[in-house]
């Protein structure tokens, strides 16, 4: 009579024995699992510190880097960051998760993703094997590590001394931070050296790579800006301490939020420098009963850079054509557009941009009139976009990868944004 119930208790018993060691070992497998997932964030960070450490001591640097201290005209004038983006944000950017998220959609290789990922995370160069969860982690809008930190800058050692596919950058993993001065002050936290190559064009341009002729030259190029270099405009000048150390030496330093445009002071300081920075359009054509033919001049000065922005890769510009008659009425019109589509980014070897700097791009145009029209008038208008516009099927597709409404609503907002061109400079001439 009780060897029932004896059995059905044994029974329970087992039951919750086995059901508290199923749960165990599950629990054993996901802490696994979370050491496993944290293990190559740590592995990163042992070499990349977070800049949240590093704001222990530079409290100023670090305030500009994250955009505390971000107040750029460019914000308030354009009522939009095309000048603003900041190397803090260079993998939180909803901005270069939603190019990326479209790009991926091209089914770009292992090497490529590495190669778009290694000025926008510098660790990838040193831990290239973790990149493809880097980019999941973006395309997730959560990503765990930072792109561009301090650790990423500071522990550059060299780059290329001759030109190299992009980035020509060499990062020294350890302790040790590299910057420009010569006496850097001791401390307990990380041993510092001075690199010449903090005070030269070449270190910026081992990313932007567009931006000078030669990408392992010091200086720029040009009468105007003989000696000069990428951070005496981007790093705006000021005079204080890089340390929050009480008593640290006062020293020349550099802003630490790299503004795309150039200061307006400088540009003020140097008139000449105001009249180069911005690209020009001549015009020469001549009309016939069929129509105008001619040739577009686009000239940008001696600054050794494309214009607008930093970033060498997605820029596209158009060249906007347009013929009238005496009265003003459109006989004709056409748009060239210059850059390179989704599908073509980093596919092989990176094109010269459409105008570099010093340079002048000749852009030949036939345009036919309406039989008995008089063309009068001939306008070109050149406009820029910051990225490229996705067509129909590969935007619908990276919609639909999107988890819901709300994240469709912000890509296609950022996509109107973004790809909207934007007028650079206009020349009318009589025909």
């Amino acid at each position: 009579m009780q060897i029932g119930p004896r059995i059905a208790t044994a029974g329970f018993l087992l039951l919750v024995v086995g059901v508290n060691c199923l749960f165990h070992d599950r629990a054993i497998a996901q802490k696994a699992d979370g050491q496993a997932a944290g293990d190559w964030i740590s592995e990163i960070e042992k070499i990349f510190i977070r800049s949240e450490d590093c704001k222990q001591c530079h409290d100023r640097h670090y305030e500009e880097w994250k955009g505390a201290r971000e107040q750029t005209p460019d914000l308030k004038t354009f009522g939009r960051v095309d000048a603003a983006l900041l190397h803090g944000t260079s993998l939180e950017s909803p901005v270069f998760r939603t190019v990326l998220g479209i790009w991926m959609q091209t089914n770009p290789t292992a090497d490529e993703r590495r190669r778009c990922l290694s000025c926008h995370v510098p660790s990838t160069t040193v831990f290239p094997q973790h990149a493809e969860k880097i980019v999941s982690q973006v395309l997730s809008g959560k990503p765990q590590i930072e792109g561009i930190g301090c650790a990423s800058c500071h522990l550059i050692k060299s780059v290329e001394a001759t030109i190299a596919p992009p980035p020509t950058f060499k990062i020294e993993p350890g302790k040790t931070m590299h910057g420009p001065y010569a006496d850097p002050e001791e401390n307990l936290v990380h041993p510092a050296e001075q690199s010449e190559l903090y005070r030269g064009a070449n270190y910026c341009a081992s990313c932007h790579f567009d931006k000078v002729k030669d990408v392992t030259q010091k200086n720029l190029p040009g009468e105007i800006l003989q000696g000069t270099i990428c951070q005496d405009c981007h790093m705006e000048p000021s005079t204080g301490s890089s340390t929050s150390k009480r008593g640290a030496m006062t020293r020349s330093i550099g802003r630490h939020w790299f503004r795309g445009v150039v200061i307006p002071g400088t540009l003020l300081k140097n008139r000449n420098l105001q009249a180069e920075w911005m690209p020009r359009v001549d015009i020469e054509a001549t009309k016939s009963s069929a129509g105008v033919e001619g040739t577009a001049l686009v000239k940008v000065g001696s600054l050794p850079h494309s214009f607008p922005d930093g970033d060498p890769v997605l820029k596209q510009f158009f060249l906007a054509l347009t013929v009238k008659d005496a009265k003003g009425k459109l006989l004709a019109q056409e748009t060239k557009q210059f850059g390179l589509p989704y599908d073509k980014i980093l596919r092989g070897p990176i094109p010269d941009p459409f105008i570099k700097g010093g340079n002048t791009r000749k852009v030949p145009f036939s345009l036919a009139v309406p039989a008995g029209s008089v063309p009068a008038l001939v306008e070109a208008v050149l406009s820029y976009g910051l990225i490229p516009t996705p067509d129909r099927a590969l935007k619908d597709k990276y919609l639909a990868s999107l988890e819901n409404d709300k994240e469709r609503e912000s890509a296609k907002k950022i996509l109107d944004e973004y790809t909207q061109p934007r007028m650079l400079t206009y020349r009318a001439k009589n025909l």
